[in-house]
């Protein structure tokens, strides 16, 4: 039998949000908008306009090697979700876990808004992305660049969820959580998720960062109203899987599009 009694035992470390936020975002997408600035600024060098550069997403790795590029595809999927999960571990720990809205208790809630905000978001953004890369701000984006295979579609499907869980668990849920918790007002909290989300789509031009920041600012009163993340996770998605999809089925006839 253990000779320790319950009095010997030290107490718990108390929490600290901004450690554990700078950490979470660090091994994510903080990390994310760093290699996103450095690319803005690789492409503002060039001697090629940016509306005349593209931006290549969901791109192959081995398209000569089905299967191996099928690994590939599902690793980029399964790992950037780590960071969203040890959030949500983070969160649990500290009591706050059902604090953030990411469950399966209001589905019809969470479907049906996720439906609205995807086209409240989604229509304005491909016309303010017209117009940036009318105007130079941003490049042309190829959202899809899987080789065919059977599984092309399945994984682009993966990739949207992948993305939607990852940014509005942490972006949303878990920042707005422990940045109350460190006392920051609303607004810089509101604010300065929006910018980080932003700030981590440089990469794509000044259009794509800016369109994400009012996203951001959209999702996040949506989330100061109804506390729920799953509605932003749904809205997402949706958006994502139209782009990836949408783009990988349309592409042969949207040249005009696509600057070609």
């Amino acid at each position: 039998m253990s000779t320790l009694e319950p009095s010997n035992l030290e107490p718990a470390a108390p929490r600290r949000p901004g450690t554990e936020l700078m950490l979470v975002l660090g091994v994510s997408l903080g990390s994310s908008a760093v290699y996103s600035v450095l690319a803005i600024i690789e492409k503002l060098t060039r001697n090629v306009p940016l509306n005349q550069q593209t931006t290549t997403m969901n791109s192959s790795i081995a398209p000569d090697r089905p299967w191996l590029d099928l690994a590939y595809q599902l690793a980029g999927i399964v790992f950037p979700l780590i960071p969203a999960l040890f959030a949500l571990y983070l969160l649990r720990l500290s009591g706050d876990r059902d604090r953030i809205g990411f469950d399966l208790r209001r589905p019809g809630f969470d479907i049906g808004w996720g439906f609205g905000l995807a086209a409240v978001i989604g229509i304005p953004g491909i016309a303010f992305y017209l117009v940036a890369r009318q105007f130079g701000f941003n490049t042309n984006v190829a959202p899809a660049n899987l080789a065919e295979n059977w599984w092309t579609v399945p994984v682009l499907i993966g990739a949207a969820l992948m993305n939607g869980v990852l940014e509005e668990v942490i972006m949303i849920g878990f920042w707005f959580v422990r940045g109350r918790q460190l006392n920051w007002p609303v607004w810089v909290v509101l604010v300065s998720s929006a910018l980080v989300r932003g700030s981590y789509h440089l990469y794509q031009g000044f259009g794509g960062a800016v369109g994400n920041v009012v996203m951001g600012l959209v999702f996040g009163l949506f989330y100061l109203k109804t506390k729920r993340v799953g509605p932003l996770v749904a809205a997402h998605f949706i958006l994502d899987l139209v782009a990836f999809v949408g783009y990988s089925l349309a592409a042969p006839y949207l040249g005009w599009l696509l600057g070609k």
